[in-house]
């Protein structure tokens, strides 16, 4: 219990049943903060990632519903079909206007995530207009500026138009919360935010412990031959991931008649692109979304799991699906750039190998010589899960993110005047 309770609005446009990208540690975040003695309001979306469609049952213009004892009002926006970078954008804003004229309450405290930015932007602007005295906490888990960068997406003048409104938006938080050392550098450096008003936070391991795993069982279910090396990707299939390099590897490796199945599970907006590419390649496989407890047992009967990133991706994100990776005890095989933020975690870690990035041939020699040494995929997988335990604790994240929500009230002198919800 936390020696002084607070009344803490957390606004994130993805929250749970979504299983994929920022709903996992949003969902995690309120229920552990309410579990630490805070009283914790969500507002959200309806679930539509990454499928970009609202799931079944939802949809209605104002929800109210209770998920695992946190009110969550879920409000209607715009959710593009084929989301494009300015479809994203009115999608955003869409849900920025609903917070305009949703209520509120009377909170202490209240925290954003970004991504989504522009609702981030909208409602901070309501915040500083109306509420002035209430502190706003930003919780940054990927950087808009420095994805249409290296992604190449937008133009030079789209990207530097991104980042002043990225820069105003956070240097107008009262403390920005980062997931990496990398990106409060980025955020000083170039956004301009105060070095003191940054605090990094890493993200967590959101899976629970899983039952033991029939790993025959699993394999023989998505059709794998004990024979194949499996390397699996788990997670969005969006532009910055680049998948194409993928399956160009899967394509390599059916030339050459080798036993990989390469296995891309998930969704997002590439996914018919590279299904399309796919056409024809024996050794590549596309698995739907699972529920957690599938998603855990197909983790885990894996051999290799895979971090695909685009050549010049090197800041603008950590790959949240390295934690869940960590936590299997299997080796995780990186294809990214030297510099880049993954490849320093898998170094930190000792939990996995790095290929170049857009290069199928090192993907497929670097799983060929990782298949061809069991010892070392043994030391490196016990290496990521010790890792994981060690730095990776969500009990250690919630204590600091605990610690964060009692500065951001004592910057404000809110204390205990405000009223109730």
């Amino acid at each position: 219990m936390t020696t002084r309770p607070l009344r803490i609005l957390i606004i994130g446009l993805h929250y749970a049943p979504e299983a994929t990208g920022n709903a996992p540690y949003t969902t995690a975040l309120a229920e552990g903060l309410t579990a630490l003695g805070h009283c914790v309001r969500v507002i959200t979306a309806h679930p539509h990632y990454p499928q970009w469609r609202i799931r079944d049952g939802y949809g209605a213009r104002t929800t109210r519903e209770s998920i695992h004892g946190v009110p969550v009002t879920r409000l209607r926006h715009y959710v593009p079909a084929q989301p494009s970078n300015l479809q994203r954008l009115l999608s955003e804003l869409s849900f920025g206007l609903r917070l305009l004229t949703t209520r509120w309450g009377r909170p202490q405290v209240l925290l954003l995530v970004s991504p989504a930015l522009f609702s981030t932007a909208v409602a901070l602007s309501r915040a500083r207009l109306l509420h002035r005295r209430l502190p706003v906490g930003i919780w940054v888990q990927d950087l808009y500026s420095l994805g249409l960068t290296e992604t190449g997406t937008g133009g030079g003048r789209t990207a530097a138009l991104m980042r002043r409104i990225e820069s105003a938006t956070l240097r107008h938080a009262t403390g920005v919360a980062v997931i990496h050392d990398r990106f409060k550098l980025a955020l000083v450096r170039t956004l301009g935010v105060t070095d003191d008003a940054v605090h990094v936070i890493r993200n967590w391991t959101h899976l629970p412990e899983p039952p033991a795993v029939d790993r025959a069982a699993v394999r023989t279910a998505h059709g794998w031959a004990a024979t194949d090396t499996v390397v699996l990707h788990a997670g969005n299939m969006g532009v910055k991931q680049g998948l194409e390099n993928v399956v160009e590897a899967a394509r390599l490796a059916d030339a050459r008649g080798l036993p990989l199945r390469f296995v891309l599970l998930g969704n997002g907006n590439q996914r018919e692109a590279l299904l399309a590419r796919a056409r024809g390649i024996t050794r590549i496989q596309f698995l739907d979304a699972l529920p957690d407890a599938d998603f855990q047992a197909t983790l885990r009967s894996a051999d290799l799991l895979l971090v695909n990133e685009l050549p010049g991706v090197t800041e603008m994100s950590v790959p949240s699906k390295l934690t869940s990776y960590f936590s299997t005890g299997l080796p995780v095989l990186a294809a990214t750039d030297a510099g880049s933020v993954t490849a320093g975690e898998l170094q930190l870690s000792g939990g996995g190998v790095r290929a170049n990035a857009g290069d199928p041939a090192a993907l497929v020699d670097a799983v060929i010589a990782l298949a061809a040494d069991p010892g070392r995929c043994q030391s490196l997988g016990a290496a990521g899960q010790n890792y994981c335990h060690e730095n990776l604790s969500q009990a250690a994240a919630l204590t600091r993110f605990d610690r964060w929500a009692h500065c951001l009230s004592d910057e404000s002198g809110l204390g205990s005047k405000a009223r109730l919800f």
